[in-house]
């Protein structure tokens, strides 16, 4: 049976209290135990298949059209999906998240990505500054050889820097600026690499089919 969305906001917030905080390469926190292990479970299940590259990956945006997102359609196929939006749309989460973390996300919208990786996929260093006001990555997969999977950090975008643990329900987190750079450099994937990416974004986010709540923007206060 599904968590319910206030079961993910309790997890969620618990997880967020005993956050680990780190200043270098910026300033950027790690979490564990984000999600409740009945959801961690589920989201690791969902009958997604993972998008081929054909040859070619460096950024997301390269495959757009076979990306797959906490979107209306799919939370109301997926309850668990469902839960998940409802808890990081829920006024007490987007409270504590602009005032723990300084997040700019009033009158932002929710953006959940579902990311399947597989072997010869790649991010190119990037910054998230812009449209993005609030980044969490968030592991799911737990097959053999995942726990070098993290994200990598950079102190620039020529210098990489070192790279987070890859721990289902572990995540990495920042508020985008000028040196939040972060990517994925190119190694053995195997099997699919599962992750969520939880943005809030701004009102100029042109895909809006991609959002949870493409009509409701989230509130501070």
């Amino acid at each position: 049976m599904t968590a319910s969305a206030q079961d993910v906001v309790k997890t969620f917030r618990q997880s967020l209290d005993a956050r680990a905080a780190f200043e270098v390469p910026y300033r950027h926190y790690t979490i564990s135990r984000a999600l409740p292990a009945d959801v961690i479970t589920e989201l690791n299940t969902l009958p997604f298949k993972a998008p081929g590259l054909e040859g070619v990956s460096g950024r997301r945006e390269l495959h757009n059209n076979t990306r797959s997102y906490f979107d209306v359609a799919n939370m109301a196929k997926y309850p668990v999906m469902r839960a998940v939006a409802d808890a990081f749309q829920d006024q007490s989460i987007v409270n504590y998240i602009a005032e723990r973390f300084e997040a700019p996300i009033d009158d932002t919208f929710l953006r959940l990505e579902y990311a399947m990786d597989i072997d010869g996929f790649w991010l190119e260093p990037h910054t998230d500054l812009g449209v993005k006001k609030f980044t969490c990555l968030l592991y799911l997969s737990d097959e053999a050889g995942h726990e070098d999977l993290g994200t990598d950090m950079y102190v620039s975008k020529e210098q990489h820097f070192g790279r987070a643990p890859f721990v289902p329900g572990n995540a990495m987190i920042f508020v985008p600026s000028d040196n939040t750079w972060h990517g994925f450099e190119k190694r053995a994937i195997n099997g699919v690499r599962k992750s969520v990416i939880l943005n809030y974004v701004t009102h100029e986010w042109k895909a809006r089919e991609q959002l949870s709540f493409p009509e409701a923007p989230v509130r501070v206060g």
